[in-house]
């Protein structure tokens, strides 16, 4: 397969997925068994599956033809470079290339001088007006051309206003951007690009990262500490010219590698092996030289062999171009391409399906547990009707004793269900104030403080430190609430379980480690970018104060953000089968209390109601054998399909 089928393949696996959860969300609202919680949790779920993009970074420095592979790899069909590739520099900031339904083909540049504002690339993103929006043309290679080729744009500024916009600038050249005879200094005129054009790929969700070298990669922190880091594959180019050089190496270590989440989605590229087709080496002795690289490069970035992937990118796109299947063949392009579409879109696909089916299984037993609970209720109720048949008053009065004793005793158990609410709430505030961005805030602004009135490197450096053990502490105190909730409405659960026959299982467990792995890497990056002695030595306080918070705090802000989205997701689910079996019950016990008084008003009606009784019990069995069904279509989508038929048949041993 080639690689859009691949993706198209995996596009078409996600429509289907959103097609079953689609389904089971209708069938729940038009048989009256969801709730509003659970209604949301499953439009998140569609939500999710609509909006899923699959990233991938290519990074390396310049000149060793990144741009290049990118042409070779997705834009071949155009029959020319659509990105420009040339001795030098020709990226020159990041770019994202993507499409969304319902967009233009356009291309957005961020002014470099927006990162004297302060203020993120994803929050500039809110605001168009801080772009330099083009049109594109997406039907005319000359457009894409053009539009691409403004991505290299640089600008000359003084020394002053290039550190000013995050540079680092070495007057030798070694240790940044080295300044002109006039004292002016190269930079790129942009910040960050984002160009959209409704390309096969790029519709299926792909999402093209393409970064520039290392001075500029580590200008812009955004891309360091999340862009990369959460790309779901990166493609680090080499050149076999060159090897791997000291500031290949560079990049490698503190972009690359420096906190990755996941072993899979790194791909080393060794690029321009062409340059062996020299025609003095026969076949046998350009394998073993391209091998010999391979070895050296594996050793050198400490990486397995078969991550390293000898390419010639312009072969390969030449022969794209041209059709020559054999020189194709021999660029090694499809090769790497077979591997990552083998490493990435499992990976993404698994991942995709577990959250899938974690969220549906879930309703899914909360569902059936409801159904079964009414179809308890519907046959406790035929029972006590049934055995009423030929019975006299008294035993029909006794029958309606009966049931207002479960009622009160019910009602008792209500104020401790109540109570329990009462102290959930308490724990879920106490939850939000700890785990809740009016903490982070708070503690923002204190550290904030902390690093303007310090007067020495140290005060500086236990102000930034003393944030990261602020943040853990607030997790820390988080899990403790957590667990003090779960282990509450656990012994809820199985008291109403045990006194009133509810059918509820052991609330689902939530865990805050993503969220403490997450500072910890943002503290590795902080410690390697910012708390190093010769950043705290050489940068001036303000600067560097404002770097903190232009790269980790706004991390942690989106790290934050995102344990708060969860965690109310999680205070939704776990709360929401204990309030629906409550009143649940309470509607059985109102029915059969009404069942009986009607009977005891008119005896005739007794055989009317134990018809409506059986003919419900029917339906509710038929829901069960529906939902049961639409288990199985879900499954048989995101995977676990064989659990299915277990499952449908405990059900109906259950209901017989």
């Amino acid at each position: 397969m080639t690689l859009l089928d691949q993706f198209s393949a995996y596009s078409e696996w996600r429509a289907s997925a959103s097609s079953a959860v689609g389904r089971l969300r209708q069938w729940l609202v038009r048989n009256e068994v969801g709730d509003v919680q659970g209604d949301l949790r499953l439009q998140y779920v569609l939500d999710r599956l609509r909006d899923d993009k699959l990233t991938v970074a290519f990074v390396a420095e310049f000149s060793r033809g990144k741009s290049e592979l990118i042409n070779a790899i997705f834009f071949a069909d155009y029959g020319d470079r659509v990105l420009p590739s040339s001795a030098g520099r020709t990226t020159m900031c990041p770019t994202e290339l993507q499409w969304n339904d319902g967009a233009r083909a356009e291309i957005r540049l961020l002014p470099i001088r927006t990162r004297a504002t302060h203020a993120s690339v994803s929050e500039l993103k809110q605001y168009l007006e801080e772009w330099t929006v083009l049109p594109l043309d997406a039907n005319s290679l000359e457009s894409l051309q053009q539009a691409f080729a403004r991505v290299g744009e640089t600008e000359r500024v003084a020394k002053n206003d290039a550190v000013r916009f995050g540079f680092d600038v070495d007057d030798k050249g070694e240790n940044g951007l080295k300044p002109a005879a006039d004292g002016t200094v190269e930079i790129p005129c942009w910040r960050h690009a984002v160009i959209q054009f409704p390309h096969p790929l790029l519709e299926q969700g792909l999402v093209v990262l393409d970064t520039p070298g290392l001075n500029a990669i580590g200008a812009e922190p955004e891309l360091t500490l999340s862009l990369l880091p959460n790309a779901h594959a990166v493609l680090f180019v080499l050149a076999a010219d060159t090897g791997v050089t000291q500031s290949d190496l560079t990049v490698w270590r503190e972009y690359v590698q420096a906190g990755r989440q996941r072993k899979t989605g790194r791909l080393v590229v060794l690029n321009k092996i062409d340059g062996l087709w020299d025609g003095l080496r026969d076949d046998a002795q350009i394998e073993a030289e391209i091998t010999r690289q391979i070895a050296t490069v594996s050793e050198t970035l400490e990486i397995p062999t078969w991550s390293v992937f000898p390419v010639s990118a312009q072969k390969g796109l030449v022969g794209r171009i041209s059709g020559d299947a054999g020189l194709v063949a021999r660029s090694r392009v499809a090769e790497l391409e077979k591997a990552l579409t083998q490493d990435l879109l499992p990976t993404k696909q698994e991942i995709v399906s577990d959250s899938t089916l974690a969220e549906t299984d879930d309703i899914i037993a909360q569902t059936r547990e409801l159904l079964e609970a009414r179809l308890t209720g519907l046959r406790e109720q035929l029972q006590e009707l049934t055995d009423l048949r030929g019975k006299n008053q008294s035993v029909i009065e006794y029958m309606m004793r009966k049931i207002r004793n479960e009622k009160s005793e019910f009602e008792q158990g209500l104020q401790k269900y109540y109570a329990v609410r009462s102290v959930f709430s308490t724990l879920t505030n106490s939850l939000l104030a700890h785990l809740g961005m009016d903490a982070l805030r708070n503690e923002t602004r204190r550290t904030r403080e902390a690093m303007l009135e310090s007067t020495f490197t140290k005060g500086l450096r236990q102000a930034m430190e003393s944030f990261f053990e602020h943040l853990r502490d607030n997790l820390a105190r988080s899990g403790d609430e957590i667990t003090e909730i779960t282990t509450m409405l656990d012994s809820m659960y199985k008291r109403f379980s045990v006194e009133h026959g509810l059918k509820l299982t052991t609330p689902e467990a939530f865990s805050t480690l993503r969220y403490e792995r997450e500072l910890d890497r943002l503290e590795n990056a902080f410690n390697r970018q910012v708390n190093s002695a010769l950043s705290l030595v050489t940068t001036e306080k303000h600067a560097l104060t404002q770097k903190f918070f232009e790269t980790v705090a706004v991390e942690a802000r989106r790290t934050f953000e995102m344990a708060n989205r969860d965690v109310e997701q999680w205070l939704r689910a776990v709360m929401s089968p204990l309030e629906t079996q409550v009143r649940e019950y309470q509607l059985q016990l109102k029915r059969r209390l009404e069942s009986v008084k009607r009977i005891h008003q008119a005896t005739d009606t007794l055989e009317e109601r134990v018809g409506e009784l059986q003919q419900a019990e029917s339906a509710m069995l038929t829901q069960l054998d529906e939902l049961a069904g639409l288990e199985a279509s879900i499954r048989a989508v995101l995977g676990g399909g064989d659990a299915v038929g277990d499952e449908a048949e405990a059900v109906r041993d259950r209901a017989a």
